[in-house]
């Protein structure tokens, strides 16, 4: 397996860029940036991109609704030479509390998009005219639309690369469905290795069924904190906050991602106490609810054996790219060790 990790920049893109740097030669194989609504992942990144020489720098998320298609695809094509062809689109749909509140944009079809998205940022990327006459993006706009002056262009610049890996976030059955089918990899949340086929696996079946085989096999990022020791197993507890954020308040009753997952994995009682805790602000006893033994399945903290065991089970799940966050010590030792553990 690969090693990724995602880089958090809100101490300062220079700061962050020297640690990314360090961990490239500690032997990190993918630096994943993400993009909510602090600064633009691709500012970061073309400065990462200066700043590396092996590492491959993925966008870890790029909301779909931000940017038009061909924007996506010319910002993938940029990083894509600034990088040497040594860059990852990662998409994801966001959430609604994002995308109307922050940027104002209509949340509605990310299935839809995603695939139309897709299917333009490979005709870009091809040096083909552009067009596209799909349901949610029309390209040149049609008669009767705008000023009627638009006209099928290609991209400029010739790209690095006619088919840039692209990686989208899913959860939802008919979301991961389509990643299987058209995306080079998947990017879940929460990954459960010993209980991802009972959720997903019907989903990435019917999806690798119509998947075109040039695009090869479906790669898995997933993992979670890390912490190598005999006292280390609490570390997992860490999480426990953030779990009963996505669990209980990234969304409304009905309307929760991260909620119907934890259903499917079988902890229908506790998602739904702690979705009522959180909303109604008792956030404390919330995350108490958050079940331990999911907490200890999703992480790798505790002692060597066990934290082997662990990346055995991610590997055996599928995961052909851990990710990882180290806690406590050394980052750099810690990439060092899981680097020769996966190696």
């Amino acid at each position: 397996m690969k090693l990724g990790m995602q880089i958090d920049y809100a101490g300062g893109f220079k700061e962050s860029a020297q640690k990314v740097a360090a961990y490239e030669k500690a032997g990190l194989d993918i630096a994943w940036v993400a993009e909510a609504y602090g600064f633009d992942g691709p500012s970061f990144m073309g400065y990462l991109a200066a700043t590396t020489e092996t590492i491959t720098i993925a966008s870890g998320i790029l909301p779909i609704y931000t940017r038009t298609p061909t924007l996506m695809a010319m910002t993938a094509a940029g990083m894509d030479a600034l990088t040497d062809g040594r860059f990852i689109l990662g998409l994801g749909a966001s959430g609604p509390q994002v995308i109307e509140g922050f940027h104002g944009v209509k949340y509605d079809a990310p299935l839809g998009r995603t695939r139309e998205i897709i299917e333009i940022c490979r005709q870009v990327w091809t040096r083909e005219r552009v067009v596209h006459d799909g349901r949610y993006y029309h390209l040149p706009l049609p008669a009767g639309e705008g000023t009627g002056l638009g006209k099928p262009l290609k991209i400029i610049a010739k790209p690095v690369r006619e088919r840039i890996p692209i990686w989208i976030a899913s959860l939802g059955p008919k979301n991961v469905e389509l990643t299987a089918e058209v995306a080079e990899g998947w990017l879940p949340i929460f990954y459960l290795p010993e209980r991802a086929r009972d959720v997903w696996g019907a989903d990435l079946d019917a999806g690798a069924a119509k998947r075109d085989p040039s695009l090869g096999t479906l790669e898995i990022a997933a993992g979670g904190l890390v912490a190598i020791g005999d006292d280390a197993a609490g570390v997992a507890e860490l999480m426990r906050p953030m779990a009963a954020l996505y669990i209980g308040g990234m969304g409304a009753k009905g309307k929760n991602f991260y909620n119907d997952l934890m259903c499917r994995y079988g902890y229908e009682e506790e998602a739904e106490k702690i979705q009522d805790l959180y909303l109604d602000g008792k956030k404390d006893e919330a995350a108490a609810l958050v079940p331990a033994d999911f907490l200890q399945m999703i992480n790798l903290c505790g002692p060597e054996g066990f934290v082997k065991e662990r990346i055995a089970a991610f590997e055996e799940a599928g995961v052909t790219v851990l990710n990882i966050t180290p806690v406590g010590g050394d980052p750099l030792a810690t990439i060092e060790t899981l680097k020769s553990w996966t190696s």
